[in-house]
């Protein structure tokens, strides 16, 4: 077990960007980034733009190490720009594809089978700056199915790799 921090958590029930890079992202009123999510098991982040859609339910959930964000580019990026749902402080995340892992940040343990990268895209270039595309290659975070429900929330949590190897039919 790894003590970690949850930095940031994005819920947006927004596809915000969409088109071209350089038309720039949809604008939006509700605030993004909060506090707490509440994670259902197969489904995703309740009230996500990706909640219970079948043909995400392999990248449900995407997680990013914070230590990984081009700040040399853009001080100020955030999972606004990433399009992540977790920040995390203080474990290489990108090293856990093919594994199953345990985040709990004090409301019991949430169950995630780490399936994939999540790659960056072009967006990055315009919402983070020329260079975030190369930048973030081989470490944009990873996507995730929940294989459990759970509450996720700011600070502090537990992270435990707790089988490798998953089974890509999981």
């Amino acid at each position: 077990m790894t003590t970690v921090e949850v930095i940031q958590l994005l819920l947006s029930g927004t596809h915000r960007y969409v088109g071209r890079p350089a038309d720039g992202p949809v604008p939006t009123q509700e605030d993004e980034l909060v506090d707490r999510v509440e994670v259902r098991r197969t489904l995703g982040i309740v009230g996500d733009r990706y909640f219970a859609h079948p043909a995400h339910r392999r990248a449900a959930i995407t997680l990013m190490a914070v230590e990984n964000l081009p700040l040399h580019i853009n001080a100020a990026v955030d999972l606004r720009q990433t399009r992540r749902n977790v920040l995390l402080k203080g474990v290489n995340i990108d090293e856990c594809v093919g594994s199953t892992v345990s985040l709990d940040s004090g409301s019991g343990p949430i169950l995630l089978a780490v399936n994939s990268a999540a790659r960056p895209c072009a967006w990055m270039e315009t919402t983070i700056g020329t260079g975030a595309q190369r930048a973030l290659r081989g470490k944009g975070g990873v996507r995730c199915t929940p294989l459990s429900d759970g509450i996720l929330t700011l600070g502090s949590a537990a992270f435990t790799v707790t089988e490798t190897d998953v089974p890509k039919g999981r």
